[in-house]
Parts: C-alpha cells; structure tokens; sequence
C-alpha cells in the first residue's frame, strides 16, 4: 500500500517553501507560514484553518490544488490536518430537525446534494453517524463550509463545529484509490 502523504506549498502553483506531511499534525504552524497550493499524493485528508483540528475545514482527495480556491479555501490559513480512515462502507446516517434527536428524522446511506429538497428542513439541529465519515456543507451541492463528521452522537450542531445549524448538503467520506 502507498504511503499516505499531502505536501504545502507557501506559494501558489507549487511554489515556495513546502512541507510533506504523512500524519495526522495538530500544528503546523512551524513547518510554514501560508498555504497556497497542494498536492495530495495519497489519501483523504481533512485540514484546518487553525491548530488542534478548529476552525473552517476542508477535505481533499488525492489530487493537486494550485491555489487555495481550489479546495474552497477562505484564506491562506492551514494549520492542522488529519488523515481520514479507509471506510469503504457501508454507510448510515440519522439527521434531526431538533436538538437531542427530536422531531422529524430521516435516514440516510447516500450522498444529499439538496438536504431541503430531501428532508424538507433547512437546517439540521442533531444526528447520529452510525455507520462511515461524512462531510457536512453548509450549501446545496456540496459547497461552502465543511463539516468532519466521525461516527458518534451530535446533540446539537456546535457539536460538529458549526455556527448555525444551517446544512445544504451532504456526502459520505469514501476511501478512493
């Protein structure tokens, strides 16, 4: 099996200094300034804007992004990252109009480009990852900011990180060859 590795460039297009990385880092900040580019040489990584796995998140496949618009970054700022487990299935999730897993439910195994046209509700107050890793988007059609969601009970949505329970869209986090 490939090692898993992701490389930081502090300058666009693959430029500048560089960090290879092939580990879970809950601080990155020695290593470079900024983030501008990356080549995500194997695996799935979720990174950071701040140290010890907060602030806005983004996942990447493997892949090159030479600008951080690319990966739907807010700014420059990527200072932790973890590697993400190698679940090929299956996958199941509840999601809960209110708080504590109240009100109106529904269950999930697929990816939700349109949570409103699905769950008729826009926004998602608790859930239960039972089965797999999902990323929550905060628009439809998987855009806007992420959430890393790892299987466990989310009584309410600053759980996951969010400010506002407000979620677009959903995917499963697949392990990609």
């Amino acid at each position: 099996m490939a090692k898993k590795s992701i490389i930081f460039y502090e300058e666009r297009n693959f430029q500048g200094r560089s960090y290879e990385c092939n580990s879970d880092s809950s601080d990155l900040s020695s290593y470079f300034n900024r983030c501008n580019s990356i080549k995500v040489e194997n695996g799935n990584w979720i990174l950071y804007e701040h140290p010890n796995y907060r602030g806005n998140q983004y996942f990447l496949r493997k892949g090159e992004y030479p600008d951080f618009q690319q990966w739907m970054g807010y700014n420059d700022s990527i200072r932790s990252c973890r590697l993400t487990p190698q679940h090929r299935g299956p996958f199941r999730l509840k999601v809960y109009e209110r708080e504590d897993y109240k009100g109106q439910m529904m269950e999930f195994t697929e990816d939700c480009p349109h949570v409103h046209e699905q769950f008729r509700y826009n926004d998602i107050h608790s859930c239960q990852v039972h089965d797999g890793y999902w990323m929550f988007y905060e628009e439809p059609n998987y855009r806007g900011r992420q959430y890393y969601l790892r299987p466990g009970e989310y009584r309410r949505y600053t759980e996951w990180g969010a400010a506002n329970p407000r979620i677009g869209s959903f995917r499963r986090v697949q392990f990609l060859h």
